[in-house]
């Protein structure tokens, strides 16, 4: 798949859109972009305390937010990635409070697609929470996402119709990790 220059563009220009993941489709925008990620959680219409999960375009994409990679992790993190589970790190930058919300972690993730990945290593890291409304259930078509966000994105980039399932959450702060979405 082939991401049009024009939504690369604008996504590098702080701008957002809907487009599809590597499970479901996704509102998405730079994470690098303070006024993109809380225009998101606008137009999401989304707690302020709810962190958002974060596509990397490899693990090396950790460095850009200075997290501190433990030996334990290093292992989960080639066991996980690229792939659908979002991993939940430390994370305790004041630089990047507006992602972390004050919980002191950052759920991220390398996702399988390679268009994805290619797309990540343009754009830098976008935050990608499921495009829907709080509260209701994720859009599984542009139409249905449409419908959620109307005007007030930049993009819908339309793939048909998504029947798959949001990414796994596993928390790996601890060398016990816990699922905390399946």
């Amino acid at each position: 798949m082939k991401i049009p220059k024009k939504i690369i563009k604008i996504l590098k220009e702080g701008g957002i859109g809907v487009l599809p993941t590597d499970t479901i489709y996704g509102l998405v925008g730079s994470a690098l972009n303070k006024e993109t990620v809380e225009r998101i959680y606008k137009v999401r219409k989304r707690e302020k305390t709810k962190p958002f999960i974060i596509l990397i375009s490899s693990p090396n994409d950790l460095k850009i937010f200075g997290i501190k990679i433990k030996p334990f992790q290093k292992r989960l993190i080639k066991k996980f990635w690229p792939g659908p589970f979002s991993l939940i790190f430390d994370f305790k930058s004041k630089k990047f409070l507006y992602l972390h919300r004050g919980r002191k972690s950052l759920a991220l993730r390398v996702p399988r697609p390679k268009w994805l990945r290619d797309l990540l290593k343009e754009t830098g890291p976008l935050v990608a929470p499921s495009a829907n409304l709080a509260g209701m259930s994720y859009a599984k078509t542009i139409k249905e996402a449409k419908k959620y966000f109307g005007e007030k994105v930049d993009f819908y980039f339309d793939v048909g119709r998504i029947d798959k399932q949001p990414s796994t959450i596993i928390d790996i702060r601890k060398e016990e990790i816990k699922i905390l979405r399946k």
